[in-house]
């Protein structure tokens, strides 16, 4: 069996744009769920990529010959997102292109069928990228984007795109639910090498294939790491990210945006502050956030007295605070 191989998907250049475009993205969310079309602004942004605009026929990414399709998986913040390194997760789907056979059948047959599907759909995307750029092989790519419910920490990587081979895996049928609950079955596929489970394919509510996927070790050279908010900086500080219109604002009631200034500021603004986290301002989409340095003490004393959805939410707060 062929494991797919993790691929470079970004210059030294363009990984630093991706940092920044991540943390004004975020900064201007206030809190509101991170959406595909936020990682597509920013990775088409950060490769000077054109965007296409969606579309069912054509896969997230295609441009002079590269195709990547998009896979994006919100983990929980309990736990920092590094580490998922090294472990397996499942994805809610691949496709929904895909159909039944029968529930009945063989589990071997039906998953082999429902491969041999996989496998032509990514045949399909794969002339559909040739004929988009002729002038080379196409370079087809899955990219994972791990991503934590509090915006704070991300991680991605991409590797490369292989059509399953239906001989390489078994499978067997899975009853689930029952009860007052409808029963419905769903059908595990394993790899023969391994006996590691790689697909579950649900037969109820429109079949979809929920790939089961490998999150690269921490040290491997293509995985990359962005942390947004509450960045530790050596020294003892920390980077937050605000919108510009919060910089200004800070700027004018506090006439410097130096890392001693705010960070007293947030000290004495601390102890008589009143909340006013409902306030909240909404920033555009494509407003560009500004990096502003603060001592650790002062970002642990922002995060208790000033308790707000992000850095940029508690900046706010602290702001508003300051003007009273």
């Amino acid at each position: 069996m062929i494991y797919p191989r993790t691929l470079p998907a970004f210059s030294a250049d363009e990984e630093g744009k991706v940092h920044f475009l991540l943390a004004s993205r975020v900064a201007s969310m206030m809190g509101r769920k991170f959406e595909e079309g936020d990682w597509a602004y920013v990775y088409h942004a950060a490769k000077g990529i054109p965007e296409k605009g969606w579309s069912n026929l054509n896969i997230d990414v295609m441009h002079l010959g590269l195709g990547i399709e998009h896979k994006m998986l919100c983990v929980q913040s309990s736990k920092r997102i590094k580490e998922y390194c090294g472990t397996t997760l499942m994805h809610p789907a691949a496709t929904r292109s895909i159909r039944i056979p029968s529930l009945d059948a063989d589990a071997d047959e039906v998953a082999h069928e429902i491969i041999r599907q996989y496998a032509a759909l990514i045949q399909q995307r794969r002339r559909k990228v040739a004929e988009d750029w002729p002038h080379r092989e196409p370079d087809m790519r899955v990219g994972w984007l791990l991503w934590q419910e509090s915006l704070k920490e991300f991680l991605y990587f991409e590797q490369e795109m292989l059509e399953p081979i239906p001989g390489d895996f078994w499978a067997e049928w899975k009853e689930s639910g029952g009860g007052t609950r409808k029963a419905s079955k769903n059908l595990w596929v394993y790899e023969h090498d391994t006996g590691r489970k790689r697909y579950s394919i649900t037969t109820s509510a429109g079949a979809k294939i929920q790939p089961y996927f490998d999150v690269p070790a921490p040290n491997d050279p293509n995985l990359y790491y962005f942390r947004v908010q509450g960045e530790e900086l050596e020294g003892g500080l920390i980077r937050i990210w605000v919108t510009a219109t919060t910089a200004l604002l800070l700027k004018q009631v506090l006439g410097s945006l130096d890392q001693d200034t705010i960070s007293s500021a947030i000290v004495r603004a601390a102890e008589k502050v009143s909340y006013l986290q409902d306030q909240i301002k909404q920033a555009a989409p494509t407003d560009q956030a500004q990096p502003l340095l603060i001592t650790a003490d002062a970002y642990r004393i922002l995060t208790e007295a000033f308790a707000g959805i992000s850095d940029e939410h508690m900046m706010q707060i602290f702001v508003r605070s300051a003007l009273q």
